[in-house]
């Protein structure tokens, strides 16, 4: 639902040097913009295959020629591509679930349309299990981007060329506390956020091998940098603790309008203000400073949930997208899930997600682990019953309700069916009957597609 994706260009710069006031005036006034949840949107990433051989790269020359295709198609959603030719579906605000669901999947359908007339089809795994990471994008951007996160390890680069998620975009809540208020919901974000991994991890292969994780991509997001990746933390109100947390993480480039990026290191943003080098910052900086910070959930006026694998199948996409809805923006719901979720903080500790305890069990373990597993049955059954309340159609319903049998209801995640003895070499065949590799559709179609 945003306009950028984390690395992107961002606003163009002005002319107003920021202060050290000004920048956290900025970051309070932008970050939570309060009122009735009411707008939906999704981001979805999807890994580019060939239906015949997706084990197999697909060359630059193909991969271009289909891309041409792709923009130009009158689609709602805005299309972008990732540094390893990861395609990216942006919805536009919707005003309802349903909207959102209807959109999204008409754009979809005329993506794998055209896709599929080159042999290529939309794959939806957390982390390409076959691919090395290797870059397509040849932008300043991104070079500065993979020259600052080389500096951790490798993770950054498999991040930035293997991986895929689903980001769930809601209103950050209303200004008054209760069940739809936006501290509460930024509070239940970072706890149910490590359900939703459990419950939605899919990706246990990386380059032809299990890492030991059900989440593989959630694991390298957690290694990828010291800070960049971390929720808040000190213990503040959520505006003042977002604040401070973008001003006193490391700034990842410095833009120029011709040659390479500047990549310092150690510069925090608050430091840049003070010492104006190597150039002073203006509010576009900031802006775009924001879009390279990967914490589970940033706020940008709204909540992202940035926290999920992509999904297998036709309209697997959509599970996680009616759940996470239905939990925040049903009042029941919300103050079911709360009191479901509140214990987990225990397990969680005091470190910032998803560096803690049960952010890394979520991501090692998935729904095995017995507390998220009985906190995702409580979910899940929760999530049913407000779709119901909310209008969501029979085929949404019953879509979600074919992933809480399949998987949350046996304590199993979809990277359980990908860990089965010949499963990854299944998923190395032929297209199957959903469109991608190996794969079986969820029951329960969305009509609008």
């Amino acid at each position: 639902m945003s306009s950028d994706t984390p690395g992107g260009p961002g606003a163009h710069p002005d002319h107003a040097t920021l202060d050290e006031g000004a920048a956290q005036d900025l970051l309070r006034g932008i970050c939570f913009k309060t009122g009735p949840p009411r707008i939906v949107g999704v981001e979805l990433e999807w890994l580019i295959h060939d239906q015949e051989n997706p084990a197999v790269p697909v060359a630059q020359e193909r991969l271009d020629s289909a891309v041409a295709a792709l923009r130009e198609l009158p689609l709602s959603a805005a299309l972008t591509f990732e540094p390893g030719g990861q395609l990216e579906l942006s919805s536009q605000p919707a005003g309802s679930l349903m909207e959102c669901i209807g959109t999204t999947a008409a754009d979809l359908a005329a993506v794998r349309a055209s896709l599929g007339r080159d042999g290529l089809a939309p794959v939806g795994l957390g982390v390409d299990p076959w691919q090395t990471p290797h870059r397509r994008l040849r932008e300043p951007r991104y070079d500065a981007m993979e020259a600052a996160l080389d500096r951790a390890g490798p993770s950054g680069r498999a991040m930035m060329c293997t991986s895929a998620s689903v980001q769930v975009c809601l209103d950050a809540g209303e200004e008054e506390p209760g069940p739809l208020g936006y501290g509460r919901r930024w509070q239940l974000t970072h706890l149910l956020g490590a359900v939703l991994v459990a419950a939605f991890a899919n990706s246990p292969f990386r380059q032809g091998r299990p890492t030991g994780w059900k989440s593989t991509r959630q694991a390298l997001w957690a290694d990828l940098d010291p800070v960049r990746t971390l929720a808040p933390t000190g213990g503040f109100p959520p505006r003042e603790a977002w604040a401070a947390h973008v001003l006193d993480t490391t700034v990842m480039c410095v833009r120029r309008d011709e040659g390479p990026w500047d990549v310092p290191e150690g510069l925090t943003f608050r430091e840049w203000i003070r010492t104006g080098a190597p150039r002073p910052p203006v509010r576009a900086d900031l802006d775009y400073h924001i879009t390279t910070l990967f914490p589970p959930v940033r706020p940008r006026g709204h909540l992202e949930l940035r926290m999920i694998d992509a999904q297998s199948g036709a309209d697997g996409w959509l599970v996680p997208l009616a759940v996470a809805t239905a939990l925040f923006d049903d009042p029941e719901a919300a103050e079911t899930v709360y009191r479901t979720v509140k214990p987990l903080a225990e397990s969680a500790g005091s470190a910032a997600a998803p560096r803690n305890p049960l952010w890394t069990t979520a991501a090692r373990e998935g729904l095995a682990d017995p507390e998220l597993r009985a906190a995702a049955t409580v979910c899940f059954e929760t999530a049913l019953t407000a779709l119901d309340r909310m209008g969501a159609d029979k085929a949404v319903r019953d879509t979600v309700a074919a992933f809480n049998d399949r998987y949350v209801a046996r304590g199993r995640c979809p990277a359980d069916d990908l860990l089965e003895p010949g499963a990854l070499t299944a998923l190395s065949r032929p297209t199957g009957p959903a469109g991608e590799p190996g794969t079986e559709p969820h029951t329960g179609r969305v009509a609008s597609a």
